[in-house]
């Protein structure tokens, strides 16, 4: 259900992920209490965190003490399952028990993810959970790639239904009615890629919202207004574009720093191309990307996240917690099979027993 109020809000952040953890997370977090009027949780090792509050615990944030972080390089599922009082998994259960709306994790995605998934659950009818990222586009809105890393291993209804929660989060996020939806291939025709490409295709067919084909060229044209593949192909194009904007920004700068007449140049240009920059293609701005099809609001944050980038995920938090993002996520779920509706027997026993 939707919620109106963001005074009413709280929201759970792991203050021990991410590669400036915890400084960056705790400096985000205040700042967002004080930008956008929600209460945080701050989830983690108590000193450390007051470590960073020299002035004290502000008003509006409370602090949740755990004795147990889950490193970059831990294998997620494994540590989830071990280290149940690491911050993360914490911050999750803060979820499921009522305690916090949503969480914020920068820190191990892997491990973020199967906190949210193993402590919240999917919601009715959904398979596997996927990421939807934003892909940055100049001078206009994002687009949607679904998945960007959750699910790597996909069946075809998978992706259908990829697809369909995406388009939910695409009306949520970018305010479009009717969202279109391209399947990533190596080729625009309907017989292009491999069999999971082809045999999702066929199941996509007919859709009105449905473009067909798009290859990688397409990413942050615009069009779609939702990519869809599987997590592991996704998570590489999603860090394809990451290391090509920064190679491309890193090529424009040192241009502009080339020779005298450049640098008297870049003293108008730069600031324009900064500002360009910050607008539309810094991760910062846009903070995160939420984990569809679990049964809670989880934003997954850029391991480098910046305090800023931290204030606009917890933005992104209250933004999915206000506008009903799980119900939304729910009716997306198409409930037409079961093979589309359940993972295989595997997949359940592991989660099953993970969940512990």
């Amino acid at each position: 259900m939707a919620r109106s109020d963001a005074a009413a809000l709280t929201i759970a952040i792991d203050a021990m992920g991410g590669d400036h953890a915890p400084g960056a997370i705790v400096e985000g977090a205040c700042l967002a209490v004080a930008e956008l009027g929600c209460r945080v949780l701050l989830v983690g090792d108590e000193a450390a965190i007051r470590g960073c509050l020299p002035d004290g615990v502000p008003d509006g944030v409370e602090i949740r003490s755990t004795t147990q972080v889950i490193g970059m390089a831990d294998e997620p599922g494994a540590a989830v399952r071990k280290k149940k009082d690491a911050s993360v998994v914490r911050a999750a259960e803060a979820v499921r028990d009522g305690r916090a709306d949503a969480m914020v994790g920068a820190g191990n995605t892997g491990a973020t993810m199967a906190a949210a998934l193993l402590r919240y659950g999917r919601i009715r009818g959904a398979a596997r959970p996927a990421i939807g990222v934003p892909i940055p586009v100049p001078f206009a809105a994002p687009h949607l790639l679904v998945d960007g890393g959750a699910t790597v291993d996909c069946s075809p209804e998978w992706l259908v239904q990829f697809a369909q929660m995406g388009r939910a989060y695409a009306r949520l996020r970018l305010g479009v009615d009717e969202p279109t939806v391209g399947l990533l291939s190596n080729g625009e025709e309907p017989g292009k890629g491999d069999e999971l490409r082809k045999q999702t295709y066929a199941l996509l067919d007919g859709n009105p919202w449905f473009v067909g084909n798009v290859e990688g060229r397409d990413l942050m044209s615009g069009h779609p207004h939702v990519v869809v593949t599987d997590g592991f192909t996704g998570n590489i194009a999603v860090k394809t574009v990451e290391g090509a904007l920064k190679a491309a920004a890193g090529l424009v700068f040192t241009t502009l720093g080339s020779t005298p007449e450049a640098k008297a140049a870049a003293e108008v240009v730069a600031p324009l191309l900064l500002q360009g920059v910050t607008d539309y293609l810094d991760p910062d701005t846009i903070g995160g990307a939420p984990l569809l099809g679990v049964k809670g609001v989880c934003v997954i944050s850029h391991g480098s996240s910046s305090a800023r980038a931290i204030v606009n995920a917890v933005r992104l938090a209250v933004d999915c917690v206000d506008g009903g993002f799980v119900d939304r996520m729910q009716a997306a779920i198409v409930d037409h099979d079961d093979a589309a509706r359940r993972p295989p027997a595997d997949v359940a026993d592991r989660e099953e027993a993970h969940a512990g």
